[in-house]
């Protein structure tokens, strides 16, 4: 296997985690609250979405999904179209709401642009600068790790969430 067969491979895991946490989900289920102020399952994979797909388009010097695509019209939030989910309050975490199909529409096509953009990354490019504002500045192969494994992380917090709520028959 070659980089960019391991990173579609990564993210395409990605990709089934994020399906599994939502297919099936009342848009109530998916804005359902462990706590009073947990994330849910909406906000993770909108948040996780927005990550990959800001992330990548910089790395990759090309438009984010969210806004040459519209999907920041159709979700229709309560905040700037820069947003992803970075450092928001409990009140704007709550605000994500959307039901399965727009959440897994934007999250295939943020997938689909992903696999075109990582399924031709050879492993010279891995090393190429992607971050200045950094010390050591960013390469291409440290920003999709970090991606992979922040979405992962999200992905897997979805799917947790989405247990918690079907077993307590909450929405």
């Amino acid at each position: 296997m070659n980089s960019a067969g391991l990173l579609v491979d990564s993210f395409g895991r990605i990709r089934e985690v994020v399906h599994e946490a939502v297919e099936g989900l009342t848009e109530d289920e998916l804005a359902a609250r462990i706590d009073p102020d947990a994330n849910t399952v909406a906000w993770l994979v909108w948040h996780l979405t927005r990550i990959q797909d800001d992330h990548l388009a910089d790395a990759f010097d090309t438009a984010q999904l969210w806004v040459s695509d519209g999907w920041e019209t159709r979700f229709d939030l309560p905040f700037s179209r820069q947003a992803t989910g970075y450092g928001q309050t409990s009140a704007q975490v709550g605000a994500v709401r959307a039901p399965a199909e727009l959440l897994l529409g934007y999250h295939d096509a943020v997938h689909a642009r992903t696999v075109e953009l990582v399924g031709t990354v050879t492993n010279a490019d891995l090393g190429r600068i992607v971050d200045t504002a950094w010390d050591p500045p960013v390469t291409l192969g440290v920003r999709l790790v970090s991606v992979i494994a922040d979405d992962l992380q999200h992905a897997g917090q979805a799917a947790f969430v989405r247990g918690v709520v079907e077993r307590r028959g909450t929405s």
